[in-house]
């Protein structure tokens, strides 16, 4: 058993005596007891013996005991000024030992005439060491807590019980934003100082209702240093508990995501950027596509029309002067149609010229037709009378007709469909566009095929967005949401 050294002070020999019977009387090796008959001589002993806890009379002969814990409060040694006193005061001494309590006693007991105040003391000085053991591993405890949360790159903070606008700590991180800890914990209000005026109602509003609720918070925002430099910070505070469950203290960090934010915005930035260029990329496409369809279709389709009617012409006067007209005539005409059939075709693909004389959903309407004559799928094209009724300017009509194209390109290639429908129709302002088919659907990663990235790239230059999904049943469904004003997204 740990034997618990006391240090009386106290000049009355009788009582000094007292305490040593009584201390004494215990289980054997209990206690050990020092004394010392005046104020001087206690707190040399104090110094060096380092008592587990003092018994202080208050009169002593050359200092009261106020006095005493004042010397003793005022020690350079951190060891002896943590040294937990018990005053013994007289019966009529009760505001003295409130006052004792005040400068630093940790209990005390009243010395009434009969002695019965001998009974409690070891049972007092039990307490006094347990609070003291308490005491000292909370401060280990709050020792290791600021270690560690000082060591994090980030403000770390502690919500006051039962006060969701006051915090109980806050660690020197605070520093960030120009401030000391204690100017932080004794001014409240730079919190919402420091906040801006924009954010200031609903980042309060949301912080309170979680601390106050006990909610789990996470919140991002900005706060203004002392010298006006704006840094954003993800406020992140989560309810603490004990082993037993119960509440104890809403604990959180506050972290300087300024620099992701910052690369946020410049890759946010440089994505519009591409988007742009992309945009302006695609314009520049489909100008050289009508170009290359009108120099088709006014050149090679010109010659082509005359080599058919020469051939024509040949065969008609050989009728004529009754000869037998030559059989590749006959075979250059039909291979001159071919020809006229194929130019017509590649200028419809190019640019299809419903597209610029009747719009977007007569060319919709065109080229569903077209694949269904062309592959043998059934493909049909169903425009509802309120997206029939949107006047979609020339750059978006062709921006969604490339997106169908590109679409109904993917069910005859990839999908073996028997059926492909596509839909358009108007809901709460959006314009909704899918290709939906019946074959063997997408596999997992064809959602990064360079078709549909140029499918979803054209999408957000709508300002919409654009989803490739299996259907129920089987198949697939290609699925455009856009604004159904029909403005360009960048």
């Amino acid at each position: 058993m740990n034997t618990t050294l006391v240090l009386l002070v106290e000049d009355d020999l009788v009582d000094r005596m007292a305490c040593r019977r009584r201390l004494g009387g215990n289980v054997a090796g209990r206690f050990r007891l020092e004394d010392a008959d005046d104020g001087e001589l206690g707190l040399a002993l104090a110094a060096s013996l380092r008592p587990d806890c003092i018994l202080l009379d208050y009169h002593l002969p050359d200092m009261t005991g106020l006095e005493f814990l004042a010397r003793l409060a005022a020690s350079p040694d951190d060891a002896v000024r943590a040294i937990p006193v018990l005053m013994l005061t007289g019966a009529d001494s009760a505001a003295v030992a409130t006052e004792a309590m005040r400068r630093g006693a940790r209990d005390y007991l009243v010395k009434d005439a009969e002695g019965r105040y001998l009974e409690l003391l070891p049972a007092a000085i039990e307490r006094l060491l347990r609070e003291q053991r308490l005491l000292k591993e909370k401060r280990q405890a709050d020792a290791r807590f600021r270690s560690l949360v000082e060591q994090i790159q980030a403000i770390s903070y502690i919500v006051a019980p039962g006060h969701p606008d006051r915090l109980h700590y806050i660690s020197p991180q605070i520093g960030i934003l120009g401030y000391a800890p204690s100017q932080w914990l004794d001014t409240p209000g730079l919190y919402a100082e420091c906040m801006l005026p924009d954010e200031r109602a609903g980042v309060l509003a949301e912080v309170m209702r979680c601390r106050a609720a006990g909610l789990p918070l996470r919140l991002e925002y900005r706060l203004r240093t002392r010298t006006g430099v704006v840094l954003w910070f993800r406020d992140q505070a989560d309810l603490v508990h004990d082993d037993a469950g119960k509440s104890l203290f809403m604990q959180g960090t506050l972290v300087d995501i300024t620099a992701n934010k910052e690369a946020e915005r410049q890759l946010t930035e440089a994505r519009d950027e591409l988007r742009r260029l992309a945009a302006y990329q695609e314009r520049i496409r489909e100008e050289e596509r009508q170009r290359i369809a009108r120099e088709i279709h006014d050149e090679l389709g010109g010659l082509l029309t005359g080599i058919k009617a020469y051939v024509s012409v040949i065969g008609e006067r050989a009728a004529q002067a009754g000869l037998a007209a030559d059989p590749l005539l006959a075979d250059t005409a039909a291979l001159a149609q071919d020809a006229i059939d194929t130019v017509r075709r590649v200028i419809a693909d190019l640019r299809p010229s419903v597209l610029d004389q009747l719009g977007i959903w007569a060319a919709l309407e065109w080229y569903a037709a077209q694949v269904a004559q062309r592959s043998g799928i059934a493909c049909g094209c169903e425009i509802d009378p309120a997206a029939a009724m949107l006047d979609l300017d020339a750059d978006c009509g062709i921006m969604l007709f490339r997106i169908a194209q590109e679409a109904l390109t993917n069910v005859q290639r990839h999908a073996g469909a028997h059926r492909v429908l596509l839909r358009a129709c108007l809901a709460d302002d959006v314009l909704v566009v899918t290709i939906e088919d019946d074959g063997c659907g997408i596999v997992a990663d064809a959602g990064a095929s360079w078709g549909i990235l140029g499918m979803r790239e054209r999408a957000c230059s709508l300002g919409g967005t654009l989803t490739v999904a299996p259907r129920s049943g089987g198949g697939t469904v290609v699925t455009l949401r856009m604004p159904a004003g029909g403005q360009h997204g960048v």
